[in-house]
Protein backbone atom coordinates (compact mmCIF):
# COMPACT_ATOMS: atom_id res chain seq x y z
CA UNK A 1 0.00 0.00 0.00
CA UNK A 2 1.38 3.40 -0.91
CA UNK A 3 1.83 6.05 1.75
CA UNK A 4 -0.80 8.24 0.06
CA UNK A 5 -3.33 5.38 0.08
CA UNK A 6 -2.55 4.60 3.72
CA UNK A 7 -2.99 8.27 4.62
CA UNK A 8 -6.38 8.49 2.89
CA UNK A 9 -7.63 5.31 4.52
CA UNK A 10 -6.53 6.32 7.99
CA UNK A 11 -7.83 9.85 7.70
CA UNK A 12 -11.21 8.59 6.47
CA UNK A 13 -11.35 6.01 9.26
CA UNK A 14 -10.64 8.86 11.65
CA UNK A 15 -13.76 10.70 10.45
CA UNK A 16 -11.81 13.38 8.62
CA UNK A 17 -13.62 12.79 5.33
CA UNK A 18 -15.96 15.76 5.72
CA UNK A 19 -19.24 14.06 6.66
CA UNK A 20 -21.13 15.29 9.71
CA UNK A 21 -21.89 12.76 12.41
CA UNK A 22 -23.55 12.41 15.77
CA UNK A 23 -21.43 13.30 18.83
CA UNK A 24 -21.91 10.02 20.62
CA UNK A 25 -21.46 8.00 17.43
CA UNK A 26 -18.20 9.81 16.67
CA UNK A 27 -16.73 9.11 20.11
CA UNK A 28 -17.81 5.47 19.96
CA UNK A 29 -16.30 5.14 16.48
CA UNK A 30 -12.94 6.59 17.57
CA UNK A 31 -13.26 4.66 20.86
CA UNK A 32 -11.25 7.29 22.78
CA UNK A 33 -10.31 10.94 22.25
CA UNK A 34 -7.31 12.22 24.17
CA UNK A 35 -8.58 14.73 26.72
CA UNK A 36 -5.90 15.92 29.11
CA UNK A 37 -6.76 19.27 27.47
CA UNK A 38 -10.56 19.35 27.39
CA UNK A 39 -10.60 22.34 25.03
CA UNK A 40 -8.58 20.30 22.54
CA UNK A 41 -10.94 17.33 22.86
CA UNK A 42 -13.89 19.59 22.03
CA UNK A 43 -12.06 20.90 18.96
CA UNK A 44 -11.15 17.38 17.86
CA UNK A 45 -14.85 16.54 17.74
CA UNK A 46 -15.60 19.79 15.90
CA UNK A 47 -13.06 18.87 13.22
CA UNK A 48 -14.95 15.61 12.66
CA UNK A 49 -18.33 17.27 12.23
CA UNK A 50 -19.58 15.85 15.53
CA UNK A 51 -19.91 18.97 17.68
CA UNK A 52 -21.51 22.27 16.78
CA UNK A 53 -20.27 23.98 19.93
CA UNK A 54 -18.18 23.37 23.00
CA UNK A 55 -21.33 23.63 25.06
CA UNK A 56 -22.73 20.59 23.27
CA UNK A 57 -19.76 18.49 24.36
CA UNK A 58 -20.07 19.76 27.94
CA UNK A 59 -23.78 18.92 27.94
CA UNK A 60 -22.95 15.35 26.90
CA UNK A 61 -20.55 15.18 29.84
CA UNK A 62 -22.70 16.96 32.43
CA UNK A 63 -26.38 16.55 31.60
CA UNK A 64 -26.82 13.43 29.49
CA UNK A 65 -23.65 11.78 30.85
CA UNK A 66 -23.37 10.23 27.42
CA UNK A 67 -19.60 10.77 27.61
CA UNK A 68 -17.08 10.41 30.41
CA UNK A 69 -13.40 11.24 30.86
CA UNK A 70 -10.95 8.92 32.58
CA UNK A 71 -7.32 7.87 32.82
CA UNK A 72 -7.34 5.08 30.26
CA UNK A 73 -5.05 4.47 27.28
CA UNK A 74 -1.38 4.98 28.18
CA UNK A 75 -2.52 6.20 31.60
CA UNK A 76 -3.66 9.45 29.95
CA UNK A 77 -7.03 11.20 30.21
CA UNK A 78 -9.34 10.18 27.37
CA UNK A 79 -12.92 11.00 26.47
CA UNK A 80 -15.03 7.89 25.83
CA UNK A 81 -18.65 6.85 25.58
CA UNK A 82 -20.11 6.08 28.98
CA UNK A 83 -20.89 2.50 27.95
CA UNK A 84 -17.25 1.95 27.04
CA UNK A 85 -15.73 3.40 30.19
CA UNK A 86 -15.81 0.44 32.54
CA UNK A 87 -14.49 -2.26 30.20
CA UNK A 88 -11.71 0.05 29.00
CA UNK A 89 -10.97 0.93 32.61
CA UNK A 90 -10.68 -2.76 33.44
CA UNK A 91 -8.11 -3.21 30.66
CA UNK A 92 -6.02 -0.09 31.17
CA UNK A 93 -6.42 1.26 34.74
CA UNK A 94 -3.26 -0.46 35.90
CA UNK A 95 -1.23 1.78 33.55
CA UNK A 96 -2.01 4.97 35.48
CA UNK A 97 -2.10 3.19 38.85
CA UNK A 98 1.53 2.10 38.61
CA UNK A 99 2.69 5.61 37.67
CA UNK A 100 0.72 7.33 40.41
CA UNK A 101 1.79 4.90 43.13
CA UNK A 102 5.42 5.42 42.20
CA UNK A 103 5.11 9.21 42.16
CA UNK A 104 3.23 9.32 45.47
CA UNK A 105 5.97 7.25 47.09
CA UNK A 106 8.58 9.66 45.71
CA UNK A 107 6.55 12.62 47.07
CA UNK A 108 6.25 11.03 50.51
CA UNK A 109 2.46 10.79 50.37
CA UNK A 110 0.24 7.91 51.47
CA UNK A 111 -2.68 6.96 49.26
CA UNK A 112 -4.10 4.72 51.99
CA UNK A 113 -4.32 7.71 54.35
CA UNK A 114 -5.61 10.28 51.84
CA UNK A 115 -8.06 8.20 49.76
CA UNK A 116 -10.66 7.82 52.56
CA UNK A 117 -10.60 11.60 53.05
CA UNK A 118 -11.33 12.17 49.36
CA UNK A 119 -14.06 9.52 49.18
CA UNK A 120 -15.76 10.82 52.32
CA UNK A 121 -15.72 14.42 51.04
CA UNK A 122 -17.26 13.41 47.70
CA UNK A 123 -19.89 11.24 49.41
CA UNK A 124 -20.92 14.06 51.75
CA UNK A 125 -20.57 17.07 49.46
CA UNK A 126 -20.95 15.78 45.93
CA UNK A 127 -18.60 16.67 43.04
CA UNK A 128 -15.68 18.88 44.08
CA UNK A 129 -12.81 20.60 42.30
CA UNK A 130 -9.27 19.44 42.69
CA UNK A 131 -8.49 22.55 44.73
CA UNK A 132 -11.38 21.83 47.10
CA UNK A 133 -10.22 18.23 47.53
CA UNK A 134 -6.71 19.48 48.27
CA UNK A 135 -8.18 21.59 51.06
CA UNK A 136 -9.97 18.56 52.51
CA UNK A 137 -6.75 16.54 52.42
CA UNK A 138 -4.82 19.33 54.15
CA UNK A 139 -7.58 19.72 56.76
CA UNK A 140 -7.03 16.06 57.64
CA UNK A 141 -3.41 16.88 58.45
CA UNK A 142 -1.99 15.38 55.24
CA UNK A 143 0.22 16.97 52.60
CA UNK A 144 -1.45 18.17 49.39
CA UNK A 145 1.49 20.04 47.88
CA UNK A 146 2.52 20.07 44.24
CA UNK A 147 1.46 16.98 42.30
CA UNK A 148 0.26 14.95 45.28
CA UNK A 149 -3.47 15.54 44.78
CA UNK A 150 -3.43 14.94 41.00
CA UNK A 151 -1.76 11.58 41.61
CA UNK A 152 -4.13 10.77 44.49
CA UNK A 153 -7.08 11.38 42.17
CA UNK A 154 -5.56 9.41 39.31
CA UNK A 155 -4.93 6.47 41.61
CA UNK A 156 -8.41 6.69 43.15
CA UNK A 157 -9.80 6.66 39.60
CA UNK A 158 -7.62 3.71 38.65
CA UNK A 159 -8.91 1.79 41.65
CA UNK A 160 -12.47 2.56 40.59
CA UNK A 161 -13.79 4.86 43.32
CA UNK A 162 -13.44 8.29 41.64
CA UNK A 163 -14.09 9.67 38.15
CA UNK A 164 -13.77 13.13 36.59
CA UNK A 165 -17.37 14.33 36.71
CA UNK A 166 -19.13 17.54 35.64
CA UNK A 167 -17.34 20.32 33.79
CA UNK A 168 -17.84 23.66 35.55
CA UNK A 169 -16.19 26.86 34.29
CA UNK A 170 -14.13 24.78 31.86
CA UNK A 171 -12.69 22.38 34.44
CA UNK A 172 -13.73 19.00 35.82
CA UNK A 173 -15.11 18.44 39.26
CA UNK A 174 -14.46 14.96 40.62
CA UNK A 175 -17.23 12.61 41.68
CA UNK A 176 -17.68 9.18 43.15
CA UNK A 177 -17.88 6.70 40.30
CA UNK A 178 -20.94 5.00 41.78
CA UNK A 179 -22.78 8.33 41.97
CA UNK A 180 -21.77 9.59 38.52
CA UNK A 181 -21.88 6.37 36.50
CA UNK A 182 -24.23 4.20 38.51
CA UNK A 183 -23.59 0.80 40.08
CA UNK A 184 -20.63 -1.08 38.62
CA UNK A 185 -21.29 -3.94 36.25
CA UNK A 186 -19.33 -7.15 35.93
CA UNK A 187 -16.42 -6.60 33.52
CA UNK A 188 -16.03 -8.89 30.52
CA UNK A 189 -13.37 -11.57 30.53
CA UNK A 190 -9.99 -10.16 29.56
CA UNK A 191 -9.82 -12.07 26.27
CA UNK A 192 -13.25 -10.74 25.31
CA UNK A 193 -12.22 -7.18 26.22
CA UNK A 194 -8.99 -7.47 24.22
CA UNK A 195 -10.93 -8.65 21.18
CA UNK A 196 -13.33 -5.71 21.50
CA UNK A 197 -10.41 -3.32 21.91
CA UNK A 198 -8.81 -4.60 18.71
CA UNK A 199 -12.10 -4.47 16.79
CA UNK A 200 -12.97 -0.96 17.89
CA UNK A 201 -9.43 0.36 17.44
CA UNK A 202 -9.34 -0.80 13.83
CA UNK A 203 -12.73 0.73 13.04
CA UNK A 204 -11.34 4.15 13.83
CA UNK A 205 -7.67 3.64 12.98
CA UNK A 206 -7.28 0.92 10.37
CA UNK A 207 -5.24 -0.07 8.50
CA UNK A 208 -2.81 -0.62 11.38
CA UNK A 209 -0.48 -3.15 12.97
CA UNK A 210 -0.36 -4.90 16.31
CA UNK A 211 2.48 -2.55 17.20
CA UNK A 212 0.22 0.43 16.48
CA UNK A 213 -2.50 -0.95 18.74
CA UNK A 214 0.00 -1.57 21.53
CA UNK A 215 1.48 1.92 21.21
CA UNK A 216 -1.95 3.58 21.21
CA UNK A 217 -3.41 1.58 24.08
CA UNK A 218 -0.30 1.33 26.23
CA UNK A 219 -0.85 -2.42 26.59
CA UNK A 220 1.80 -5.04 25.93
CA UNK A 221 2.38 -6.15 22.35
CA UNK A 222 1.29 -9.68 23.30
CA UNK A 223 -2.10 -8.28 24.37
CA UNK A 224 -2.49 -6.41 21.08
CA UNK A 225 -1.64 -9.55 19.14
CA UNK A 226 -4.06 -11.62 21.19
CA UNK A 227 -6.89 -9.16 20.55
CA UNK A 228 -6.26 -9.13 16.79
CA UNK A 229 -5.92 -12.91 16.66
CA UNK A 230 -9.32 -13.25 18.34
CA UNK A 231 -11.01 -11.31 15.51
CA UNK A 232 -8.87 -12.61 12.64
CA UNK A 233 -11.97 -13.78 10.76
CA UNK A 234 -13.25 -10.19 10.63
CA UNK A 235 -10.09 -8.73 9.13
CA UNK A 236 -8.33 -8.30 5.82
CA UNK A 237 -4.56 -8.16 5.50
CA UNK A 238 -2.21 -6.06 3.39
CA UNK A 239 1.32 -7.05 4.27
CA UNK A 240 1.88 -6.19 7.94
CA UNK A 241 -1.28 -4.08 8.02
CA UNK A 242 -4.72 -5.33 9.00
CA UNK A 243 -8.09 -3.64 8.71
CA UNK A 244 -11.74 -4.47 9.20
CA UNK A 245 -13.01 -6.36 6.18
CA UNK A 246 -15.38 -4.66 3.78
CA UNK A 247 -14.49 -1.08 4.61
CA UNK A 248 -15.63 1.27 1.80
CA UNK A 249 -12.98 2.91 -0.33
CA UNK A 250 -11.98 6.32 1.05
CA UNK A 251 -12.62 9.53 -0.92
CA UNK A 252 -9.92 10.44 -3.45
CA UNK A 253 -9.48 13.78 -1.72
CA UNK A 254 -10.25 14.76 1.85
CA UNK A 255 -11.11 18.26 3.05
CA UNK A 256 -8.62 20.49 4.81
CA UNK A 257 -9.04 20.53 8.55
CA UNK A 258 -7.59 22.40 11.54
CA UNK A 259 -6.88 19.85 14.23
CA UNK A 260 -6.21 20.84 17.84
CA UNK A 261 -3.23 20.13 20.03
CA UNK A 262 -3.05 16.45 21.02
CA UNK A 263 -5.46 15.49 18.26
CA UNK A 264 -5.94 11.71 18.12
CA UNK A 265 -5.01 11.70 14.43
CA UNK A 266 -1.38 12.22 15.40
CA UNK A 267 -1.53 9.90 18.41
CA UNK A 268 -3.18 6.83 16.98
CA UNK A 269 -0.19 4.99 15.48
CA UNK A 270 3.38 4.19 16.40
CA UNK A 271 4.80 5.91 13.30
CA UNK A 272 3.31 9.27 12.24
CA UNK A 273 5.37 9.70 9.07
CA UNK A 274 2.40 8.65 6.90
CA UNK A 275 0.84 12.03 7.80
CA UNK A 276 3.77 14.15 8.97
CA UNK A 277 6.98 14.48 6.97
CA UNK A 278 9.98 13.66 9.19
CA UNK A 279 11.64 16.98 8.43
CA UNK A 280 8.55 18.75 9.85
CA UNK A 281 8.22 16.56 12.93
CA UNK A 282 9.96 19.00 15.28
CA UNK A 283 7.52 21.76 14.32
CA UNK A 284 4.67 19.60 15.57
CA UNK A 285 6.43 17.63 18.31
CA UNK A 286 8.89 20.07 19.91
CA UNK A 287 9.48 17.80 22.91
CA UNK A 288 8.13 17.29 26.39
CA UNK A 289 5.15 15.33 25.13
CA UNK A 290 3.71 18.38 23.34
CA UNK A 291 1.71 17.84 20.13
CA UNK A 292 0.86 21.17 18.53
CA UNK A 293 -2.32 22.09 16.70
CA UNK A 294 -2.01 21.28 13.00
CA UNK A 295 -3.45 22.11 9.60
CA UNK A 296 -4.19 18.96 7.58
CA UNK A 297 -5.07 18.59 3.89
CA UNK A 298 -5.84 15.20 2.31
CA UNK A 299 -4.71 13.71 5.61
CA UNK A 300 -1.24 15.28 5.37
CA UNK A 301 0.01 17.84 7.89
CA UNK A 302 0.70 21.07 5.99
CA UNK A 303 1.26 23.49 8.87
CA UNK A 304 0.43 24.45 12.43
CA UNK A 305 -1.91 27.00 13.94
CA UNK A 306 -2.53 28.86 17.17
CA UNK A 307 -5.12 31.22 18.58
CA UNK A 308 -4.10 34.63 19.84
CA UNK A 309 -6.40 37.38 21.06
CA UNK A 310 -9.35 35.33 19.87
CA UNK A 311 -8.11 34.94 16.29
CA UNK A 312 -6.73 31.82 14.62
CA UNK A 313 -3.27 32.29 13.16
CA UNK A 314 -2.15 29.81 10.48
CA UNK A 315 1.50 28.92 9.98
CA UNK A 316 1.74 26.79 6.81
CA UNK A 317 4.92 24.91 6.06
CA UNK A 318 4.93 26.31 2.52
CA UNK A 319 2.68 27.53 -0.26
CA UNK A 320 -0.79 25.97 -0.30
CA UNK A 321 -3.14 25.34 -3.23
CA UNK A 322 -5.87 27.97 -3.41
CA UNK A 323 -8.62 25.49 -2.51
CA UNK A 324 -6.72 24.32 0.57
CA UNK A 325 -5.95 27.86 1.71
CA UNK A 326 -9.62 28.82 1.30
CA UNK A 327 -10.76 25.74 3.24
CA UNK A 328 -8.37 26.48 6.08
CA UNK A 329 -9.65 30.05 6.29
CA UNK A 330 -13.17 28.68 6.65
CA UNK A 331 -11.91 26.30 9.31
CA UNK A 332 -10.29 29.18 11.19
CA UNK A 333 -13.55 31.12 11.12
CA UNK A 334 -15.45 28.08 12.35
CA UNK A 335 -13.08 27.60 15.29
CA UNK A 336 -13.56 31.24 16.27
CA UNK A 337 -17.32 30.73 16.09
CA UNK A 338 -17.15 27.38 17.95
CA UNK A 339 -15.16 28.79 20.83
CA UNK A 340 -17.19 31.97 20.95
CA UNK A 341 -20.29 30.12 22.04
Amino acid sequence: MTRAALRRRRAAAHLLGGDRTDLGAAVRHLLAVQAQDLRAARLALRARGAAASGRGVDAALNDDRLLVVGWLMRGTLHLVARDDYRWLHGLTASLSAATSRRRLAQLGASFEDAAPVIVRALAEEGPLTRAALAERVESAGLSAEGQIVPHLLALAAAEGSVVPGPVVDGAHRFALARDWLGPPTAPPQRDVALAELARRYLRGHGPATAGDLAAWSGLALRDARAGLAAIAGELQEDGDLVDVAGRPEPPRTLPARLLPAFDPYLLGWRDRSFALAPERARAVHPGGGVVRATAVADGRVVGTWSRRAGRVRLEPFGGLPARVAASLRREAADIERFEGH
